[in-house]
């Protein structure tokens, strides 16, 4: 059970800190994890209560709508920066509030608002637009949603390192006027990216939404995209802006918040956050002190010895 807490946890933190990295990658700062996973849920939400399709295929809607609605979201931020190069730090933050904002509005219009409610709440999610779990009967909340990820996973390291698109991201993130000089549009890249960091958070949200132990509460201000958003950046972070180490930063933090639970009845639950400050405190240190006291970025280059082997007989 506590494995099966971590992979849940782990689920949708792996998604969003995806995002994150790939825009890192082309030297992006995206922290409207937060904005983008809102409006993901605010999609999800409306086209499973409003438009209820048979079986299967109620999921499946949910979780495109989700990406669709981060998508767009992220697409805006791309726009603002391709064509007026407006910062896309402050653009995600201001966004990040006109989400919760719109968010807080639907729950109190008919758009989302569970009838005969009088809080800003909107029904359950309907049972065919929730994810499976992966051992039923046995009361463990990891779902299908770990699977996708996984595939998710596969899919983002095959864009960056083995695509042509790919290329284009690492080549503007190292160096965005050299790319321009190469020919390469540079704003164009900007909107592509950000358009596929938003799909990356909007399917955190959707999948987030769609987990059984979430989609009996529906949406409500409380959603936790906020945490997601946050934590996102510091998984990426771990996990050096690579698949494989987002992956795993993303098992990690999944294991510290399912730990939290259990450890709250002794400790305060504020020491998982603690510890994920000291991490990343660890991690942003090197290039600290190298600012600091001016030393040279190190290149893994090293003198070879002159000294010529001597042959014994």
């Amino acid at each position: 059970e506590p494995l099966s807490d971590t992979l849940f946890n782990a689920t949708s933190l792996i998604a969003a800190g995806l995002s994150v990295a790939l825009a890192f990658r082309v030297g992006l700062f995206n922290i409207g994890g937060r904005g983008q996973i809102t409006v993901a849920a605010i999609f999800s939400a409306f086209v499973s209560l409003h438009f209820p399709l048979p079986g299967f295929a109620a999921l499946v809607a949910a979780i495109l709508a989700g990406i669709i609605g981060g998508a767009l979201w992220g697409g805006i931020v791309g726009i603002l920066r391709a064509r007026t190069g407006a910062h896309e730090v402050i653009t995600t933050i201001m966004l990040n509030y006109v989400a919760f904002n719109l968010l807080v509005f639907l729950l109190k219009s008919p758009a989302l608002q569970q009838e005969g409610q009088v809080n800003p709440k909107s029904p359950p999610i309907p049972l065919d637009a929730r994810l499976p779990t992966l051992f039923p009967g046995l009361g463990w909340q990891v779902d299908v949603g770990f699977l996708v990820v996984i595939a998710v996973t596969i899919g983002v390291w095959w864009l960056l390192n083995r695509s042509a698109l790919g290329f284009t991201f690492r080549a503007v993130g190292e160096n965005p006027h050299a790319a321009r000089t190469a020919g390469i549009d540079v704003g164009n890249v900007y909107l592509y990216a950000m358009l596929i960091a938003g799909a990356l958070a909007g399917l955190a949200g959707a999948l987030f939404l769609s987990s059984p132990s979430q989609a009996i509460n529906g949406l409500s201000p409380g959603f936790d995209a906020a945490r997601l958003g946050v934590d996102a950046i510091t998984v990426a972070l771990l996990g050096r802006s690579r698949p494989l180490g987002v992956f795993l930063a993303g098992l990690l933090f999944g294991a510290l918040r399912a730990g939290s639970f259990d450890m709250r009845l002794y400790v305060s639950i504020d020491l998982v956050g603690v510890i994920q400050a000291v991490i990343v405190l660890l991690i942003a240190a090197p290039p600290l002190v190298r600012a600091l006291f001016f030393l040279p970025t190190p290149t893994g280059f090293r003198f070879r010895s002159t000294k010529k082997a001597v042959v014994t007989k």
